[in-house]
């Protein structure tokens, strides 16, 4: 909500991606997940910035109203924390990008409800960023690809994502079975994947899948550079040389002329971990960590 009602209002991504202290692909990657999990634009973009659409226009009013409900209502608690002799804690969760929107809404709910006056504060960075800020103490929960090895930090798998295909509809419909696309079939085209830096055991595990069946090149973006955009992989798909990998949740309101297709027998599944440091003894955080056990959390 904070990302449209500041698009709106600052008239473009740039000026709202400085204004909230995110990165432009950040922000452009909360739009699309949200115009997906809608089914509506919420955004008409152009040279000139980006406008909401009459759908945005009443998203960005009611959203307007519910934020400022909330930061009422987190003043208060802070307030009366300190009236009570003691600061509102405050909890710092890494994410990355493309993480599906129903991860942590329940889980923040449940926090919320438990421990009213914990702030959060949501940080998108790579895999590999988040366990750098994990360890320097900058972060105290990160949702990484990876699981890290050894015993400074705990983790509890949170998502489990078979990855399909996305390919040119006219040039590449014909690869599909109905059972999927065999990932063999694939050979030849590139992976328009993403930096190793990001994530070095998810993207070598993903890079070893592709070589046993015969795909040895990749595009990617350059090592710290900016990560590639969803708008990036659907212009690269468009060539038709190329393919990316994605969710299922992708399937609906995809572009004209791009199509997600499951791979046959889901050799790549993209994990997210909840990680953090092992002898955190925080309350809030536990609270937090046992919400994404919970049922449909």
């Amino acid at each position: 909500m904070r990302v449209l009602v500041a698009i709106a209002e600052e008239g473009g991504m740039s000026a709202a991606a400085r204004r909230l202290h995110l990165s432009q692909s950040a922000l452009s990657q909360v739009v699309q997940s949200l115009e997906r999990q809608l089914g509506v634009q919420l955004l008409t973009r152009g040279h000139s910035g980006a406008t909401p659409t009459p759908a945005g226009e009443a998203l960005v009013r009611r959203s307007r109203a519910m934020l400022a409900a909330h930061d009422q209502a987190l003043a208060e608690v802070v307030a009366l924390g300190n009236e009570k002799g003691r600061l509102a804690g405050a909890l710092r969760i890494g994410a990355p990008l493309e993480l599906p929107l129903d991860v942590l809404p329940a889980a923040l709910a449940e926090l919320q409800a438990v421990h009213p006056d914990t702030r959060v504060e949501i940080r998108h960075a790579s895999s590999a960023g988040q366990l750098a800020a994990l360890e320097s103490g900058d972060l105290e929960l990160a949702l990484a690809r990876y699981r890290p090895v050894g015993e400074r930090f705990d983790a509890l798998l949170v998502v489990r994502e078979p990855m399909g295909v996305l390919l040119d509809t006219e040039r590449t419909g014909s690869l599909a079975e109905p059972s999927g696309v065999p990932l063999d079939r694939l050979a030849g085209m590139k992976w328009l994947g993403f930096p190793r830096s990001d994530a070095p055991p998810w993207h070598d595990e993903v890079a070893a899948i592709l070589r046993t069946h015969g795909l040895a090149e990749r595009e990617a973006s350059a090592e710290g550079g900016p990560p590639i955009t969803a708008e990036v992989k659907f212009a690269g798909v468009r060539a038709g040389r190329s393919f990316t990998l994605a969710p299922p949740g992708w399937a609906a309101n995809l572009p004209d002329g791009i199509c997600w297709h499951r791979i046959q027998g889901d050799p790549i599944v993209r994990r997210t971990w909840a990680v953090w440091p092992a002898d955190a003894r925080q309350r809030d955080l536990a609270t937090l960590v046992a919400a994404f056990q919970l049922p449909g959390g």
